[in-house]
């Protein structure tokens, strides 16, 4: 029997099924400097991620992965939505936090209206992210909404 033949079926004979053999890695972009060097409220969270989501004209989605000491050690923007929503899944979220090793996660968005009240579906959201982490391993510290010179931490809300 030829080694290229799994089965037989109805008699027919049918193909092996070619899987492919990977191997997975984080690619540097780019980085900056965090002169604070870890994360201690809600406000440093804030201060970090509004270099990437202040200016943003359609909603985008962020994790930063940090290690035990709450320091970051990457910065994903995981999707880019539209002027007013943005689709999230915990499994794109925690990606780019397991690829780099992270104890646990700060997630943020924009509102591009500028205004920072959490949307039932940004409270959906962090609730399957949190159960999420809970299940990994990987602790979702925060979520945080930036607006126009402010923002809202859903962790001080007490949706965490």
């Amino acid at each position: 029997m030829k080694s290229q033949i799994s089965l037989l079926k109805s008699g027919k004979e049918i193909p092996a099924k070619r899987v492919n053999i990977v191997s997975l890695k984080l690619v540097k972009e780019s980085s900056l400097l965090y002169k604070e060097r870890t994360v201690r409220s809600p406000e440093d969270g804030y201060k970090l991620l509004k270099q990437f989501l202040e200016d943003a004209d359609r909603e985008q989605f962020i994790v930063v992965s940090l290690d035990t000491k709450n320091q970051p050690v990457s910065i994903n923007i995981c999707h880019i939505g539209s002027l007013n929503a943005s689709i999230v899944h915990p499994r794109e979220v925690m990606k780019s936090a397991i690829l780099s090793n992270a104890a646990s996660i700060i997630v943020g968005h924009n509102h591009p209206s500028g205004r920072v009240e959490p949307s039932k579906e940004d409270i959906e959201v962090t609730k399957r992210l949190v159960e999420a982490g809970k299940i990994i391993g990987i602790d979702v510290l925060d979520h945080i909404i930036v607006g126009d010179e402010t923002y809202t931490s859903l962790k001080e809300k007490g949706y965490i």
